[in-house]
């Protein structure tokens, strides 16, 4: 049973307080995803982010093939962290870790996703090429996102 781990850290130039604002604010992921990922969020993100809410939404990961996917926001800790995991989904784990740190000049953003994949061994052979490498993508488009909207650090 392999459980791989993907660890981000990112700086911005704002206050804690925006930088919650923002990411406790569920519709927001659909801005920090790329187009091509055709994620929509189908229930739940009708209000502020809460402990228990369940969010379901559907992606376009690979292929065109359209996934559903629903995730729990199992912690919360306002202005400081929270927890999604993923109830169903295209991963056998999702465990998804987002902290906010305030720094001088700005807050540090650190994401930590545990995370497995179905399908036993071949889901380990197809990991280091399609899904860590999408992985990756989807966080450097996120990190991307986030300067274009609040600025370098």
């Amino acid at each position: 049973m392999k459980i791989y781990k993907l660890h981000k850290y990112q700086k911005l130039p704002i206050s804690k307080a925006k930088a919650w604002e923002f990411l406790s604010d569920p519709s927001n992921l659909k801005v920090i995803t790329p187009d091509y990922m055709g994620f929509d969020i189908v229930d739940g993100a009708d209000r502020k982010m809460y402990q228990g809410q369940v969010i379901q939404y559907v992606v376009t990961p690979i292929a065109g093939i359209k996934t559903k996917w629903v995730t729990e926001i199992t912690h919360v800790k306002e202005d400081d962290f929270f927890v999604d995991e993923q109830r169903f989904g295209p991963y056998k784990l999702w465990h998804h870790k987002h902290f906010i740190k305030e720094i001088e000049g700005g807050v540090e953003m650190e994401d930590i996703v545990h995370y497995k994949l179905p399908m036993g061994v071949l889901g380990q052979l197809v990991h280091p090429f399609l899904v860590k490498n999408k992985l990756e993508e989807i966080f450097n488009y996120r990190k991307q996102k986030l300067e274009e909207l609040f600025g370098k650090y």
